[in-house]
């Protein structure tokens, strides 16, 4: 079994891939690549994110048939899917940091700015934040309501179905922290800097079987 974590220029790939090998059983193997081939032969995909949203969509695009292998191996072939942080918005239809870019369009919503109802909460919204309102999903075993987990982010995905919804974080007003369907989750945090929380939620997506 093969998980590939996609390096477009746009992630902690170290990290990530380091959080992944510790929770990989012996025959789960991690590969960070940015071969479409690659990609085209996982049994999973993990698309992690980090910065303007614009900007990795660009960087995954100036990669020639990468967003497509993508494409073809989770909406074509139904492998298990995980999108973090802006990995987990360009599961969207659009985004709207620095003009409106297009995104996968797997989970119907828009990217949207965070504006708080305190004026006095910062944005980004940086730091550790409990979950809240957490959908019964495989992905979300031993995770769950009041778990702690890691966000920076300025923007978040407003999803136009609720099922869709699976987490949320309240920062002066409800935030999408994870979205989910069929074969594919997202989470706007980073469970690889997300201690327990984080390591059971990598745990159970290398488990699941969707």
């Amino acid at each position: 079994m093969r998980t590939v974590i996609v390096d477009y220029g746009s992630g902690n790939l170290h990290s990530a891939a380091k959080a992944f090998e510790r929770m990989a059983a012996p025959d789960q193997h991690i590969l960070v690549s940015d071969d479409p081939t690659e990609v085209a032969r996982a049994d999973r995909i993990v698309l992690p994110g980090v910065g303007a949203y614009a900007d990795c969509r660009a960087g995954l695009m100036r990669i020639d048939g990468l967003a497509e292998a993508i494409t073809d191996a989770v909406i074509g072939a139904g492998r298990p899917f995980l999108g973090i942080c802006v990995g987990m918005q360009l599961m969207a239809t659009v985004g709207e940091e620095h003009g409106e870019t297009p995104g996968f369009g797997w989970i119907p919503g828009r990217v949207t700015a965070i504006t708080p109802d305190d004026p006095g909460l910062k944005v980004p919204h940086m730091g550790w934040n409990d979950l809240t309102h957490c959908a019964d999903h495989p992905v979300l075993k031993n995770v769950g309501v009041g778990a702690y987990c890691y966000f920076v982010h300025s923007f978040h995905l407003r999803t136009d179905t609720p099922d869709t919804c699976l987490a949320q974080a309240d920062y002066g007003g409800p935030l999408t922290a994870m979205v989910g369907r069929d074969n594919m989750v997202g989470t706007q945090f980073h469970p690889e800097k997300s201690q327990a929380p984080g390591l059971h939620l990598i745990s159970n997506f290398l488990n699941w079987k969707p």
